[in-house]
């Protein structure tokens, strides 16, 4: 494993939406220089979704980039641990490559984040001005609340040649209802889709029109939810997933005698509103 430092990254001390409005003439000397050299290619910034766990769910095309390019990023884990993106692909990695952990705080702060943003884009940056193909792995799909959203956009507004493609995958969702045993959707059936951070006025009046509905990230607001169901009468139509796929994945049902789970930041929780009944 190559584990590669960087010198000195350049931050910007704006917010992302004031940076669509940036104009790039601090990088006007650069740009002027790199033009009258630019004998090497820039590399492209590929998202591979590498699924939600278990690391056979990354699609071929995926598996087959991961393994061709120089460069292999992912988010860095917290506390020294390997974060999930980085577990997924660890196995189909090989000690040529340069692995680069790139570090997005888990905060709703817009001045940090934009600044983690940036400070992540000129790191993959130094490897694509060189002509190095490099890969963002993320678990679940990339452009489903993916971290690599930001992460390409900020490299597009600094760099606007770089290229980027992105390779689908499986998300949360879907990898949920397949554990489960149950269809996500069926028919004319209404699905809606809420991420961590949303009200229970919002969950309220979503559980009023649609059919079924998952909610992202649900361990900071599960005991509220908890209540809303319970006044509908929804806890026995209603499942938690947890690391869905991975091999200390748990599923729980029954959520009439659980007001109180304690789950990890990987779980979701899915509501069948209307319940069709069926189950594979």
């Amino acid at each position: 494993m190559v584990n590669p430092g960087v010198t000195n990254p350049q931050i910007y001390p704006l917010s992302l939406p004031r940076l669509l409005a940036l104009n790039l003439g601090t990088h006007a000397n650069t740009l002027s220089d790199r033009n009258v050299s630019n004998q090497v290619k820039t590399g492209i910034l590929y998202g591979i979704s590498v699924g939600p766990g278990d690391p056979e769910l990354i699609s071929l095309k995926g598996l087959r980039l991961l393994q061709s390019v120089p460069v292999v990023a992912f988010p860095a884990g917290v506390r020294g641990n390997p974060g999930m993106a980085e577990q997924i692909v660890a196995q189909w990695l090989n000690s040529t490559q340069v692995q680069l952990a790139l570090t997005f705080p888990y905060v709703q702060d817009d001045a940090v984040l934009s600044s983690a943003w940036q400070v992540a884009a000129e790191q993959v940056w130094q490897y694509l001005e060189q002509g190095q193909d490099v890969a963002f792995a993320c678990e679940g799909d990339a452009s489903f609340y993916s971290t690599f959203t930001y992460l390409a956009q900020t490299l597009q507004l600094l760099h606007p040649e770089v290229k980027v493609q992105v390779v689908p995958g499986i998300c949360s969702p879907m990898a949920a209802a397949a554990v489960l045993g149950l269809p996500l959707t069926m028919r004319g059936q209404r699905l809606a889709v809420l991420p961590a951070i949303y009200t229970v006025g919002e969950l309220e009046a979503v559980l009023d029109w649609a059919d079924v509905v998952v909610l992202l990230k649900v361990s900071s607001v599960y005991e509220q939810v908890w209540q809303v169901l319970q006044r509908r009468n929804l806890l026995n139509s209603s499942y938690v997933v947890e690391r869905a796929t991975l091999p200390n994945q748990a599923i729980y049902t029954n959520l009439c005698e659980r007001p109180n789970l304690q789950l990890p930041y990987f779980s979701l929780l899915l509501i069948q509103v209307r319940s069709t009944n069926f189950r594979f």
